[in-house]
């Protein structure tokens, strides 16, 4: 994790060089649709979920995006997966953290912590949240993706994003989000949306690049 002095001082120093190359457009990167996602990853298949509304698509300012429920043959519980993407965060359009909107649902959170990935030789470090709703528990992963690197620190995502506004003439980026309800024990939620988690993770680097 960052601390957020240095957080703080790599905002300031690089807000200025990327005011010089707000106004030049974002450098083109090629990438996949997130529709073209994989339905079948690792036994688990895919069934896409009712698409956001344009009220919500015009809220959240995403340019792509896949929201899908991911089952297993065996009965595991399904693990809802939200992968959006970003052309540029220049101009207002910047992923919000999930902790933000869940609360306005209705569901609050009453544990948190990070926790490591790891898939083949790749290890990224995810947020992961246990919220609540009445009675309704779930476990959540999420992570920030884009320009090489997977942040879980929102603030170290926001000042990666000033300084490769900068560097790369780039402020594409994504978020992924997975939720899997609690249906016994959190600790068997968890290693359920963590084990797709690491099925998922050498996929998206072709969606969000």
């Amino acid at each position: 994790m960052i601390p957020r002095a240095l957080i703080v001082l790599v905002l300031l120093t690089s807000a200025g060089l990327a005011a010089v190359r707000t106004h030049a457009g974002e450098v083109a990167v090629s990438r996949e649709q997130l529709s073209e996602l994989p339905y079948v990853i690792a036994g688990w298949t895919g069934v896409d979920m009712e698409p956001l509304s344009d009220d919500i698509l015009a809220q959240v300012g995403v340019d792509d995006y896949t929201s899908r429920q991911y089952l297993r043959s065996d009965g595991a519980t399904a693990v809802n997966v939200y992968v959006g993407y970003y052309a540029s965060q220049r101009q207002g359009d910047t992923i919000h953290s999930p902790m933000n909107c869940l609360p306005g649902a209705g569901w609050q959170p009453i544990e948190t912590a990070r926790q490591t990935i790891t898939a083949g030789e790749t290890r990224v470090e995810v947020n992961r949240y246990v919220i609540s709703k009445g009675l309704s528990r779930q476990v959540v992963l999420y992570w920030y993706q884009g320009r090489g690197r997977v942040v879980a620190s929102e603030y170290a995502h926001k000042a990666w994003l000033m300084v490769d506004a900068a560097r790369l003439g780039r402020t594409n980026g994504g978020l992924v989000r997975l939720i899997v309800p609690v249906t016994t024990t959190v600790d068997a939620a968890t290693e359920q949306v963590s084990t797709f988690a690491t099925a998922l993770v050498p996929h998206l680097a072709r969606y969000l690049p």
